[in-house]
């Protein structure tokens, strides 16, 4: 084997870098799970992390003197901090909350609901008779940008905001009409 580094040595420096990538990727992804409150996932994850750190350090430390590895090893960790990103943008796992305030009091939450969404309507008002309906919407992250566009097509000035959640308890009724359960049903 050390043969063959030594005859090919960019070859480890790319196992290195392939390494990086991965083992970061994983800490990122794995950093976001814990926040959503993963925790077998998050452990799963940190356990397979290790390993490939451990595996791709071990490599430049023994070969302390081919500096391309090193350049390796930190180009692997920097693309892995935005591979793990991506890869977590597309999981998209958990939920979130929506709050959304329409100018156009009554219309936005029942053309919502028409679209499958469970909302939370409250009438407001800004003062000075400018009446006002708050929505909130606790929603799959997958379905956010669907949502958004939704509230833009349908009340392009209303105002929203969009927060992570970290649990969210759904209760035994809140099963929203998008849900897998309920397109089985259908079915």
């Amino acid at each position: 084997m050390s043969e063959f580094i030594a005859q090919y040595p960019y070859v480890l420096a790319l196992l290195i870098f392939l390494s990086r990538v991965a083992d970061v990727s994983l800490g990122t992804f794995r950093t976001i799970v814990i926040f959503r409150g993963y925790k077998l996932l998050a452990s799963a994850i940190g356990f397979f992390e290790i390993i490939i750190w451990l595996i791709a350090a071990g490599q430049v430390f023994k070969h302390l003197d081919q500096w391309h590895l090193a350049f390796a090893y930190s180009a692997g960790f920097a693309s892995g901090i935005y591979v793990g990103m991506w890869i977590e943008n597309r999981f998209a796992i958990g939920k979130e909350l929506i709050r959304c305030i329409s100018f156009n009091r009554d219309i936005l939450a029942d053309k919502i609901r028409e679209e499958g969404f469970k909302v939370v309507s409250v009438d407001g008002d800004m003062g000075e008779d400018k009446p006002v309906e708050v929505l909130f919407i606790v929603e799959k992250r997958r379905n956010i940008p669907e949502l958004i566009q939704l509230i833009n097509k349908l009340d392009n000035k209303a105002v929203y905001t969009v927060s992570d959640l970290k649990s969210v308890y759904d209760g035994p009724d809140f099963i929203s009409k998008r849900s897998f359960w309920n397109m089985r049903k259908t079915k």
